[in-house]
């Protein structure tokens, strides 16, 4: 209780300060802003068409809350899936648009946008002028040049089950020229796509929906499946956290967490030696053998998967953890900051579901 009420108190404290901070944001059309910072990506609501980003400076722990709506005169759109960087341009996937909108990571301003993808979940350069985008529904990935911002083409991963929209393709990895792409809706498989052929060629099966992935310093690839739910038609079983050799396409260990428990969100720190994740807590663990996950950050919600720590970040400078907390998933969002021992070191409000980080470098 008294972790959820020092939560609690922190949340509206900040929640004034950034409403001042938001009152210092309406004359956005002569910025342009080359240091270092984070860019969040809030998810917003599904139908409401209420997505955003916030910019945050951590030198100055200033924040800036919907600097697309406040560059743009326009709305970001609807449900904000992931965002990636490229030089100072940021390309975000929004879902249920069925687009990428490109934006400048100095201004905010639009740049561009992708369009005639069915429901977009990540992108991944794989060159200067060729990138996949993943997908939830259409059974295939798009390749997309993103440059002319056209599609240039599809990968078919359809398996032609019946019953499940599979293959729902999610992250990538690249090792080599084969790309890891992991299958989390209704699905246990990670796909291998050939990305000189634009050819999926390989799979693996591992435990059921595979939810997030990273590689580590030894090239190795860790995947993070949730299990499922219970009545998923799929199935309901202990979630895991298994490591893969991508040269021996072959599980290398594999540990599970109880029945109980959803964790999410797979993140590596800046020297690739460390994992963190949630669940319902944020835990960390070694790459190393043997090591066990070591909870790190606690979570003012107790039993709650729906709501509460939604996303991670770590700062690949120094290493700093930034913990986003959707709340209830109706009002905005906070992200908490942290050193890379669990020292806190700031709170700040952001928009409604604060779902992905950006880290910016300072282009000085």
């Amino acid at each position: 209780m008294r972790h959820y009420l020092i939560y609690i108190i922190l949340i509206i404290s900040i929640l004034f300060q950034s409403c001042m901070d938001d009152d210092d944001w309406y004359n956005l059309n002569n910025f342009n802003e080359t240091s270092a910072g984070i860019l969040i990506l809030n998810e917003g609501n599904f139908m409401y068409d209420n997505a955003s980003v916030s910019f945050y400076q951590p030198d100055s722990m200033k924040v800036y809350n919907d600097v697309f709506a406040e560059a743009n005169g326009a709305p970001l759109g609807d449900v904000a899936q992931s965002i990636t960087l490229k030089d100072t341009l940021a390309y975000i996937v929004l879902n249920n648009s069925g687009k990428i909108y490109v934006i400048s990571t100095n201004t905010f301003k639009f740049a561009g946008k992708i369009t005639g993808l069915t429901s977009p979940r990540y992108m991944k350069f794989i060159n200067e002028s060729k990138a996949y985008v993943t997908d939830l529904y259409s059974k295939s990935i798009n390749i997309v040049n993103p440059i002319s911002y056209e599609v240039t083409g599809q990968i078919d991963v359809d398996n032609h089950h019946s019953d499940f929209a599979q293959h729902a393709t999610e992250q990538m990895i690249q090792y080599g020229q084969y790309l890891f792409v992991n299958c989390w809706s209704y699905d246990d498989k990670i796909l291998i796509i050939d990305t000189e052929t634009d050819q999926w060629v390989d799979s693996l099966s591992v435990p059921i929906q595979p939810r997030s992935m990273v590689m580590d310093k030894n090239e190795n690839i860790w995947v993070l499946t949730d299990g499922g739910f219970a009545g998923n038609p799929f199935g309901h079983e202990e979630p895991a956290l298994l490591q893969i050799d991508p040269q021996l396409r072959e599980i290398i260990s594999m540990q599970r967490f109880s029945l109980s428990t959803s964790p999410a969100d797979l993140t590596i720190n800046n020297t690739g030696d460390t994992l963190y994740f949630i669940n319902g807590h944020v835990y960390r663990q070694s790459i190393y053998e043997n090591s066990n996950p070591e909870l790190i950050i606690e979570s003012p919600y107790q039993g709650a998967y729906d709501r509460g720590f939604t996303a991670l970040g770590i700062d690949p400078d120094n290493g700093d953890i930034y913990v986003a907390d959707a709340i209830d998933n109706v009002q905005r969002g906070a992200v908490y900051r942290y050193r890379p021992n669990g020292t806190a070191l700031d709170t700040f409000m952001v928009g409604i579901i604060p779902t992905a980080f950006a880290f910016k470098q300072n282009l000085h």
